[in-house]
């Protein structure tokens, strides 16, 4: 049986992370200095849908396969807000969501939702050999969680730079692979 290699590819920079703003739903990347290895022939590329995740699939070289699973989280009202603004016109929502991952006061998809909707990706992805899945932050996050099996308190924990790659593999389940 041949072992399942999944990465995990966080999109590369947008003006919404740069300033401190919630992810808006067409927004580009920022232009890339210099990009990571490109994909080599044989490895499967799939993209969130979004076109930050698209861009980066591109200049990594790949054309790639749409898979819905990957979208990021449904921010609801907050999209495209600054956090400074949602930090002073609603501080206990903030709060709440940040404090319960069941909590979704903006509207739109709660954390553990996001979680379990990757969840369902990764146990039922199994395709073997090699595959590079370019999507974002919350969703690298949820991967993290579930392989370590972590309680959902740690998904606001953990910190995905842009560009940053979560190695994992499956035999039977799924590990971390660190490279």
């Amino acid at each position: 049986m041949k072992a399942i290699r999944l990465t995990l590819i966080c999109h590369a920079l947008t003006q919404s992370q740069k300033v401190g703003r919630f992810h808006g739903i067409d927004e580009a990347i920022l232009p890339v200095g210099q990009w990571p290895a490109a994909a080599e022939p044989g490895i499967r590329v799939l993209s969130a849908p979004e076109p930050r995740a698209r861009q980066t699939a591109l200049g990594l070289g790949a054309k790639a396969d749409i898979e819905p699973a990957l979208a990021d989280g449904d921010l609801g009202v907050w999209q495209g807000l600054a956090l400074k603004q949602v930090q002073a016109e609603a501080p206990e929502a903030l709060g709440q969501w940040l404090e319960d991952p069941h909590s979704a006061p903006h509207g739109g998809e709660s954390i553990a939702q996001l979680c379990q909707r990757v969840v369902t990706w990764l146990e039922a992805f199994d395709r073997p050999g090699e595959t590079w899945a370019v999507t974002h932050p919350q969703v690298i996050r949820a991967a993290l969680v579930h392989v370590l099996e972590s309680p959902l308190a740690g998904f606001q924990r953990i910190d995905v730079p842009p560009l940053s790659r979560l190695h994992l593999s499956r035999a039977g389940q799924w590990r971390l692979r660190l490279a």
